[in-house]
């Protein structure tokens, strides 16, 4: 959890008031449960919540991410398809003309080979051997070819319903975790709703000041070693995310206008180049983890035990991530959130 909350929760609890609360000033007043409840209780809910939805978003992004590959591969097995499909055609018409001209010989009584032997020229007929060899040949592989273009033919279709099953499913996989995220946005939503200004600015300050202990307590304890020099790649990854700073958070946004906090890392190694997984979780799972005293501007710094969030080190200290709904994106300090690990996606001096 990091930045400054007052600006998002106030801003946001405007935006839930004006949607739950009725236009009427004769409206009849409301219960405020959370009018007495203690700032860090607050504020410890609202972390909780705003994990539960960047949870359900990453979630949504690996789904969305196999949803892409799967239609790729559904697109890849109807091209191949249609050619087997245009083979076959070609085959049972190659073999159709073999039938008839098995037919037109046998029509005569007398099969080409006979014909051959019964040459007034035996020399000849040895000449013509090789003719009847290669039109055996060629009759067994007109067949062989028919028979294999069939199999492979019906092995595609087989494939590519498989894969259009599995293309439905996914789809149906990621509406349901789209609605799961805007529920649990909408839960953030009625918290804050809830909350009275001063208790939204009391929120605020205890955030902030969370942040900067922890920040304290991570360099004096030496954790957080000297910046390496970045690689080529690192720093152009670190210069592409350093020109979204502004730009607003968006759930399941990959830019250019919006990211979300895996948007925002995968997009900026990708114009360096690089690339690499969608989601915080399979950043941490797949890329080459790095010591925070090794940290070199450009590394991924991931957060919390279920690799829920990530950000880019952008040096001195600082991250440059997209924190969450109602947020832009923005430099933070790098213990703004309870750091999991770093990663470096490039391994390149």
């Amino acid at each position: 959890m990091s930045g400054r909350l007052l600006r998002l929760v106030c801003t946001a609890a405007v935006a839930a008031h004006a949607a739950l609360v009725p236009a009427a000033a004769t409206a009849a007043p409301q219960p405020e449960p959370n009018r007495d409840r203690g700032v860090a209780e607050l504020l410890t809910d609202l972390q909780r919540l705003y994990r539960e939805a960047e949870k359900a978003t990453e979630t949504y992004n690996a789904t969305e991410e196999k949803l892409r590959a799967q239609r790729a591969e559904v697109e890849r097995l109807d091209h191949a398809l249609a050619r087997a499909r245009l083979s076959l055609h070609d085959s049972r018409g190659a073999a159709g003309r073999l039938a008839r001209q098995q037919y037109q010989n046998t029509s005569t009584g007398i099969s080409p080979y006979v014909r051959l032997l019964l040459a007034g020229d035996p020399q000849h007929a040895l000449d013509q051997g090789h003719v009847i060899g290669r039109l055996a040949r060629e009759r067994a592989e007109t067949v062989g070819r028919l028979t294999g273009t069939e199999r492979k033919a019906d092995e595609l279709a087989r494939k590519a319903r498989a894969a259009l099953d599995t293309q439905l499913a996914l789809a149906e996989r990621r509406k349901k975790q789209r609605d799961d995220v805007r529920r649990r946005l909408d839960d953030v939503g009625k918290l804050l709703a809830s909350l009275t200004p001063a208790q939204l600015t009391a929120l605020a300050a205890f955030e902030e000041r969370g942040i900067e202990k922890a920040q304290r307590e991570l360099v004096t304890s030496g954790a957080l070693g000297d910046d390496a020099k970045p690689s080529a790649r690192g720093d152009r990854a670190l210069d592409y995310a350093l020109r979204q700073l502004g730009k607003s958070y968006e759930w399941g946004a990959e830019g250019p206008r919006t990211y979300d906090c895996s948007g925002l890392t995968s997009e900026a190694w990708a114009a360096a180049g690089v690339t690499i997984p969608r989601t915080s979780q399979e950043q941490w799972a797949r890329l080459p983890r790095v010591p925070l005293t090794e940290l070199r501007p450009g590394d991924l710094v991931i957060y919390h035990p279920d690799a829920t969030h990530v950000a880019m080190y952008a040096g001195d200290g600082q991250v440059v991530h997209a924190p969450r709904t109602g947020e832009k994106i923005k430099l933070s300090p790098i213990a703004g959130n309870p750091i999991l690990g770093a990663v470096r996606p490039d391994s390149a001096p």
